[in-house]
C-alpha cells in the first residue's frame, strides 16, 4: 500500500464535527469556532518503547495512541473534535496491520465525535506512531496546573494500578482473577470525557492526567500552583482484585505506575459536593485522597504521603523520558 491508496482508505466519509470547512484533501485542514479556545495536544509513541505486539494488536495500538492524547485534552478540561496522525512504518509491515491500527483510532475516535482532518506517512526502521489533538473549552474554564490553591481537596477518579497489572500480565503469561479487566484497562483505556464535560459549570478546577504516575502528577500542580500537597495511603482508590499481587507491586504501580489515564485534581472545598454528584450522575468513581496543605514545609511545591499517621515526603519516580 503506498501513502497515497493509505490517505483514501482512512478518509472519511463524511465529517462528524459541524466547525470543519475543510478536512482532508489539501495541504492543511480549516475549521473555526466562535466563543470558545481551541486547545491543542500531541503524543508520540515508539513500538518497544510504548507498546509490543506481544502484549497488544495492531488495533489497539492505535486505539490507546489517541485514547491517550485525548486524556491531555480532558485534563485541560476540552472536549475533543479532531486529530491528526503521522506514522512512520517499517517496509516488514503488512497491510492488515496498518489498517487495524487506523481501525483502532477510529473506533475510539467515534465514540467522541471525532473527525480525522490529516497527518503524515512515511517509512522507517520503527514503527512510530504521533497523534495530534484539537479540542474546545470555554474561555474561561480551561484547567490549568497552577490553580490549586490552600485548603483545596484532592480528588483522583477511576481506580489506580490496573494498567501496569494488566501488562504485568501480559508479559509474564500470568492467570490472575479479573484477567480481562486488568487487560483491558492497559489496552483499552478511557478518558474521563464524559465527566469533564459535566464539570463545566465549576469556575475553579485544577487537573492533570495520570499518565506517568499520581505522584509525578501531583508535583507537577504544586510545583506549578506554589502549593504543597499530602495524599493518604488508605484513601488511594483501587480495585479490589490488585490484592492479589505483592505489596511492592501495588504501591509501584499505584503511585509511580501511570498510564491509567485517569484524573487527579483539586477543587474548593465549597464545591467537593458538586464534584461528587457529577461522579455519581456520569458513572465515574471519584475519591478524596488528600488535601492541599501549604503548612506541611517551608517551602512549597512539595508532595507527601500519610501511612499509617506517619508523614513521609514523595519522590518523582514515575516514568520519565529521557532520564
Amino acid at each position: 500500500m503506498d501513502e497515497f491508496r493509505l490517505i483514501d482508505m482512512i478518509k472519511q466519509n463524511y465529517y462528524q464535527q459541524s466547525t470543519l470547512i475543510k478536512g482532508i484533501g489539501d495541504d492543511g485542514a480549516v475549521f473555526a469556532q466562535a466563543n470558545k479556545d481551541i486547545v491543542t495536544a500531541v503524543d508520540t509513541f515508539v513500538e518497544n518503547i510504548h507498546f509490543t505486539k506481544e502484549t497488544m494488536s495492531t488495533f489497539h495500538m492505535g486505539y490507546r495512541s489517541i485514547a491517550a492524547s485525548v486524556s491531555d485534552l480532558v485534563a485541560m478540561g476540552a472536549l475533543p473534535a479532531f486529530y491528526l496522525v503521522s506514522i512512520i512504518i517499517p517496509k516488514q509491515w503488512k497491510t492488515i496491520d496498518i489498517e487495524a491500527v487506523f481501525q483502532g483510532m477510529n473506533t475510539f475516535a467515534k465514540k467522541y465525535h471525532m473527525d480525522l482532518i490529516g497527518g503524515d506517512t512515511v517509512s522507517g526502521k520503527e514503527f512510530t506512531i504521533s497523534v495530534t489533538v484539537i479540542g474546545y473549552v470555554s474561555n474561561d474554564r480551561i484547567r490549568y496546573r497552577n490553580h490549586a490553591k490552600d485548603e483545596d481537596i484532592v480528588f483522583a477518579t477511576g481506580t489506580l494500578g490496573d494498567s501496569q497489572a494488566g501488562l504485568h500480565t501480559l508479559k509474564n503469561n500470568l492467570t490472575v482473577q479479573n484477567q480481562k479487566y486488568f487487560i483491558q484497562r492497559h489496552r483499552l483505556p478511557e478518558p474521563r470525557v464524559a465527566f469533564i464535560k459535566a464539570l463545566s459549570n465549576i469556575k475553579r478546577l485544577c487537573l492533570n492526567d495520570i499518565s506517568d504516575g499520581i505522584v509525578n502528577e501531583l508535583y507537577e500542580i504544586a510545583e506549578a500552583s506554589k502549593v504543597n500537597i499530602s495524599i493518604k495511603d488508605h484513601l488511594m482508590p483501587t480495585h479490589k482484585d490488585l490484592a492479589q499481587f505483592s505489596d511492592e507491586l501495588m504501591t509501584q504501580w499505584i503511585y509511580f505506575g501511570g498510564e491509567d489515564f485517569e484524573l487527579v485534581g483539586t477543587v474548593a472545598k465549597e464545591d467537593w459536593p458538586k464534584v461528587q454528584q457529577i461522579g455519581q450522575a456520569t458513572n465515574t468513581k471519584v475519591t478524596k485522597i488528600g488535601s492541599v496543605n501549604n503548612r506541611l514545609a517551608k517551602t512549597t511545591g512539595h508532595v507527601f504521603l500519610m501511612v499509617n499517621d506517619r508523614l513521609k515526603l514523595l519522590k518523582k519516580e514515575g516514568y520519565i523520558h529521557l532520564k
